[in-house]
């Protein structure tokens, strides 16, 4: 069957001109993760993707098909929703497929590398040419067994659903942490602490003011060993909401930015840094690996602090805003300029504070990484058995397999 025979293509949907509805960014699509929310809501004007819960998004253009970013939407049942022009949006047809099943098949390479295959444009815009994918001749077994492929692959996307919403809290937990310590000043015993007068207000007494760079350097230099496999961080593998670094590159040469475990790597660029891409490096083997990344990210390592004040620091709104104030350059390619940095004031806590801090907030971050590589292993195992359930390789219609009501 083709795919058009299979699947409704940018199915036409109901959206009213001046009226707000949920707005999905592409940089909200997490590649690896199954499923995407509105996080905002905008006033429809005229263009942009269309869709209804239960669609799915397919990234369309350079780099972001080649990374994966295709998700199902989630929202309210009805309720009309759209986002960035960027995506090819895919429905299920009645009767002859599910949604579920057409959000797997549109990840394997059945769909994506043809359509990878007829990107053109300019350089680094790059857009997948939907003729492409429209007669291509997929396999489209009977309904009972796509719900059964969906159904084994949608238990590990609900495992790795359940660790993000884990690793989520964990995040929050020490965001609010550092808030309550270090802005607020409410850390352990603070009803008995002497607070004096300081640049940035009252503040404890023994703490004190710094600016960023005499608290944290910047850009830390390392040497890089030659003539080995070399961890490598693109922009893409940071998230917008959280320290998590995925989809790790190895390469012979080293180039760009330079790090080690404790390290935080900040984006410096727009949109990279508005939509908020701040990673913490917990993810080397050894403590003494050097990895490198993106040109675009600014490396922070404590010099006077600890490592998780230094990527929660870079997390706040006082230190993002004062970057992003900072920006200069040209129109989409503006980049922060290191100089603010010497504007951004600090409160030192004392030694003491700083290691009851750690020793609060180091098992959340560990636990967060744990997480993090279950995640990974759960993605390997579903991309792996992903193919072999497609193509039909692995014949499951006869297996007892309980399919959700919804889906049935």
């Amino acid at each position: 069957m083709s795919f058009f025979d299979m699947v409704e293509i940018n199915p036409r949907v109901k959206i009213e001109k001046a009226k707000e509805y949920p707005f999905v960014e592409m940089g909200v699509v997490e590649p690896g993760s199954r499923y995407v929310r509105a996080d905002h809501h905008r006033i429809f004007k005229n263009g942009g993707a269309k869709f209804l819960p239960g669609d799915i998004l397919f990234a369309r253009i350079t780099p972001c098909l080649e990374n994966g970013k295709i998700a199902q939407y989630q929202g309210t049942q009805g309720q009309a929703a759209f986002g960035s022009t960027e995506f090819f949006v895919f429905r299920a047809r009645p009767k002859i497929s599910d949604s579920a099943f057409i959000y797997y098949l549109a990840k394997s390479d059945i769909i994506r590398k043809p359509a990878e295959k007829s990107m053109s444009g300019a350089s680094g815009r790059q857009r997948a040419d939907l003729k492409s994918i429209v007669d291509l001749q997929v396999p489209c077994p009977p309904l009972p067994t796509q719900r059964k492929i969906a159904a084994i692959l949608s238990a590990y996307d609900d495992l790795i659903e359940n660790n993000l919403r884990r690793i989520k809290i964990l995040e929050e937990m020490a965001q609010n942490l550092y808030r309550e310590w270090f802005v607020k000043f409410r850390f352990p015993g603070h009803q008995n602490a002497r607070f004096v007068d300081s640049p940035l207000g009252r503040i404890p007494e023994g703490w004190e003011v710094k600016t960023m760079p005499n608290a944290v350097i910047l850009r830390p230099p390392l040497p890089v060993p030659k003539n080995k496999q070399i961890p490598f961080v693109s922009m893409g593998s940071l998230a917008n909401d959280s320290m998590l670094i995925s989809e790790i590159e190895y390469r012979s040469k080293a180039s760009g930015a330079r790090f080690q475990n404790g390290d935080t790597l900040f984006a410096r660029i727009t949109p990279c840094l508005e939509n908020g891409k701040t990673g913490f490096v917990q993810f080397l083997q050894t403590d003494d690996i050097v990895a490198c990344g993106s040109t675009e990210f600014i490396v922070l390592r404590s010099r006077t602090l600890c490592p998780e004040y230094v990527y929660l620091m870079a997390r706040s709104d006082s230190f993002r805003d004062n970057a992003i104030k900072s920006m200069s350059g040209a129109t989409g390619r503006q980049r922060v300029r290191e100089e603010c940095f010497d504007q951004f004031f600090l409160a030192q806590p004392t030694d003491e504070i700083l290691m009851r801090f750690q020793e609060y907030i180091r098992p959340k971050f560990k636990m967060i990484q744990s997480l993090n590589h279950r995640n990974q292993v759960l993605r390997r195992t579903r991309d792996l058995l992903l193919p072999k359930l497609i193509s039909g390789a692995v014949d499951v219609s006869e297996l007892d397999i309980s399919v959700p009501e919804a889906a049935a």
